[in-house]
């Protein structure tokens, strides 16, 4: 509730400064984007090419806004109204009802061809069905989709010019929140239908784009007439209840550590760490294959489970069944964890999606699940999502959301070697880790010989020694003595 505090005062600090009136959007982080919303009672643009998810963004503002009292007209030259109403469906959106409600308005404008080559077509009667159509349900806001299909319609490009202002002095004289989307590629030639940046209060261009086989959508911000807005390129998913946006909004990072620390599990780790883990930080175990990194973290979450924690663990590695069974042969049971809803796990293919659909789902799950603390195992498996950059910005997006909430957060990083450099993707985050422990191993004539090492703990007056352990069927048992 304090963040969100901060976020509408920041926003009352905007709108006070810039004078705009802004109508909440209610789509999830674009408001964030938008510093409050669209401007009321003028016109915001929606750009992109084909498929970008302008359609579905413009009626889930006119859903939510119908939903929350503030009736709306839908307009569309592209496709028939039965047709809008059966792919609503599929948003959860039951337009149907809000029909009924007298809340929503869904006009399907399909022109006879006879009309057009004619000449004598005009938006005359149109203006006047939208006026009626105000007047009935009481309309403050209206979705024209296709705008160029309208376009289209009119000979010449003065006269579309000429028409298109006149639909927009309309709207505007009626104080209608209007949302236009048109067809536009970038680095295609669109100086025909230019007009409608300059025409536009706020323009909004929506881009799909395929790298290394990963699909991702994003949106930006090109202009908005007296106001701030965020202007980076902004990552958004389509999900089965509307577009999801998590922009990355803020300038400083304030993370508010808590006090208290908690237990790794081990007395022994805990006395290297001088007390423990700091809670609301981020702890890096890094180490190759066979190590025991899981072990050290599976340790940590039975005992934080224990304590009354609720621990959230992404496996990209192993399944739910393989982990517990594996952990099981060193004494640790995390089965009543999870029977008490202390524990979850959720295991997850990093093929299976793009960076941004991952990012959203953990992010919806952390949600509704509300763990104190977040174990990722492995980060290193991130690279597979969208290769090296993809895996940093998804990792560093993680930390950065976790610090804000207070949530702790454990990494496991898998190296390729026991001399491996600590850094995950290819580019180092020692910069925003705080605990960093190294486990490697060594090969005698008889055994081998795993070590620990504390490289780093911010803040505190921990060991610098390596420390030789063993898994054995009771837990980790670590050797006191320094090698």
């Amino acid at each position: 509730m304090e963040g969100q505090g901060k976020k509408n005062n920041r926003r009352s600090t905007q709108q006070a400064a810039t004078g705009i009136r802004k109508v909440p959007t209610q789509i999830r982080g674009l408001d964030d984007i938008l510093y409050g919303g669209f401007p009321a009672g003028r016109t915001t643009l929606l750009s992109g090419a084909p498929g970008t998810g302008k359609t579905v963004l413009a009626l889930e503002f006119l859903y939510r806004g119908a939903v929350s009292g503030n009736p709306g007209i839908f307009l569309t030259f592209e496709e028939t109204v039965e047709a809008l109403r059966e792919n609503a469906l599929t948003l959860g959106y039951d337009l149907a009802y809000l029909e009924e409600q007298g809340a929503l308005s869904l006009l399907g404008v399909q022109v006879d061809p006879d009309v057009l080559l004619s000449g004598d077509f005009n938006l005359k009667a149109l203006f006047a069905i939208i006026g009626g159509k105000v007047k009935t349900i009481g309309a403050d806001r209206i979705v024209i989709d296709g705008i160029d299909i309208l376009m289209r319609l009119f000979r010449g490009s003065r006269r579309q010019q000429s028409e298109i202002f006149a639909m927009h002095k309309c709207l505007r004289d009626q104080r209608l929140t209007t949302i236009l989307t048109a067809k536009n590629i970038k680095g295609q030639d669109s100086s025909q239908y230019s007009f409608l940046d300059f025409m536009a209060d706020c323009v909004i261009y929506l881009d799909h784009r395929v790298k290394e086989q990963v699909s991702t959508k994003r949106l930006q911000v090109i202009k908005y007439r007296g106001s701030g807005y965020v202007s980076n390129e902004c990552p958004f998913v389509i999900m089965t209840d509307g577009i999801y946006l998590l922009p990355v909004t803020q300038i400083t990072m304030s993370y508010r550590l808590k006090p208290q620390r908690i237990s790794s599990g081990n007395p022994s780790l805990d006395a290297f760490l001088g007390g423990g883990y700091q809670a609301g930080t981020c702890i890096l175990i890094s180490g190759p294959a066979g190590s025991g990194k899981t072990s050290v973290a599976c340790t940590f979450a039975c005992a934080a489970c224990k304590e009354g924690h609720k621990v959230l663990y992404v496996n990209y590695e192993e399944s739910q069944e393989g982990m517990l069974i594996g952990m099981l042969s060193i004494g640790i049971d995390l089965r009543p964890a999870i029977e008490d809803s202390a524990f979850q796990v959720v295991s997850i293919m990093p093929e299976s999606m793009g960076t941004e659909e991952h990012l959203f789902h953990l992010m919806m799950t952390i949600k509704r699940f509300e763990p104190e603390h977040l174990v990722i195992d492995a980060v290193s498996a991130c690279e597979r999502i969208g290769g090296k950059l993809a895996a940093f910005d998804f990792v560093v997006r993680i930390i950065d959301a976790c610090k804000t909430k207070g949530i702790t957060v454990l990494l496991i990083n898998q190296l390729s070697n026991a001399t491996q450099e600590h850094d995950v993707s290819g580019m180092g985050i020692s910069s925003i880790i705080d605990t960093i422990i190294k486990l490697d191993y060594k090969f005698t004539d008889s055994e081998m010989i795993r070590n620990l090492l504390v490289m780093k703990s911010r803040g505190t007056r921990h060991s610098h020694k390596f420390h030789s352990f063993v898994l054995t069927d009771q837990g980790i048992r670590i050797d006191a003595a320094a090698i």
